[in-house]
């Protein structure tokens, strides 16, 4: 759980660090320093709300029953699930546009006010922080109630995501941000397939869906969870050594579905082509 927490803190946290460096980068530039003051109030608030969400989420449900624990933890991971797969496919084809998307709100911001101002930061940063707290219960939920490794995968993450956004920010640091997300979306794939089994097992324990004896395969004896191999594959994968049919099926056909459309090349829609276009990282200095 350590390695796909760490995954989903440090992609989460460079998209809501980026976010934050562009709008403050497009204030510097404009010479309305002043209104970074208000930029803070938004983001911590955002920030806050999302650590609440996390804490709510996951330690509240410590008093429901087992069967309903069950029931809200398999929902919430494929809510989770859902929440990832439109991070990946939005920042794919939002790239190139996200710069000028967030200076034209601000620029409206700045003509109602601080308010707004406060508030267009706060949304800006706040749904990263809710897809990241609703991952968060599923990788406690993944670990069997365990919080301190998803706790540190995710806090690692977001420490190295802002130092990469801040690094970034300052010219310090150079490197192709589309295909970073490309590659961690890869890997968000995978991680989100395990995490769709594990949730639909859940609700399998529960009793809220069938076939929680109809294995797809028994692993225990080759590739045992207590194994350093076995806990690598759930700690990246989900791995489960016995798996359900349904499961099985869950993984398969989310990967061979989600990760062609993935990797299909972006269709620029500005162009006077069908060319297909990469997607373009964000500018921090416009």
């Amino acid at each position: 759980m350590l390695f796909s927490s760490l995954l989903i803190g440090m992609r989460e946290g460079l998209e809501a660090a980026l976010v934050v460096s562009i709008l403050v980068a497009f204030l510097v530039k404009t010479d309305r320093r002043a209104a970074l003051r208000w930029v803070w109030p938004g983001v911590a608030a955002a920030v806050l709300l999302s650590v609440a969400v996390g804490a709510v989420l996951t330690y509240t449900t410590a008093n429901l029953t087992f069967e309903h624990q069950e029931l809200v933890g398999g929902v919430l991971s494929v809510v989770a699930v859902a929440f990832v797969t439109v991070m990946i496919f939005w920042m794919r084809t939002a790239a190139r546009h996200i710069s000028a998307e967030l200076r034209g709100k601000m620029e409206n911001a700045l003509k109602l006010g601080p308010a707004a101002i406060v508030l267009v930061s706060f949304l800006s940063v706040g749904r990263e922080g809710l897809e990241t707290s609703v991952f968060f219960y599923a990788s406690v939920q993944t670990a069997r109630g365990d919080t301190a490794l998803p706790l540190l995968g995710f806090t690692a993450g977001i420490v190295i995501a802002v130092a990469l956004a801040w690094l970034l920010y300052r010219g310090a640091l150079r490197f192709d941000l589309g295909k970073f997300f490309k590659v961690t979306g890869v890997l968000l794939v995978f991680v989100a397939a395990g995490v769709l089994g594990y949730g639909l097992h859940d609700l399998q324990e529960g009793a809220f869906l069938p076939g929680l004896t109809t294995l797809a395969f028994d692993a225990s004896a080759v590739v045992p969870e207590t194994s350093w191999y076995g806990a690598l594959l759930k700690g990246i994968f989900n791995y489960s050594q016995q798996t359900t049919v349904l499961q099985a099926i869950a993984w398969v056909a989310y990967v061979a579905i989600v990760l062609p459309l993935f990797l299909r090349p972006a269709r620029d829609k500005s162009a006077t082509t069908t060319t297909a276009q990469p997607a373009a990282a964000p500018d921090l200095k416009e």
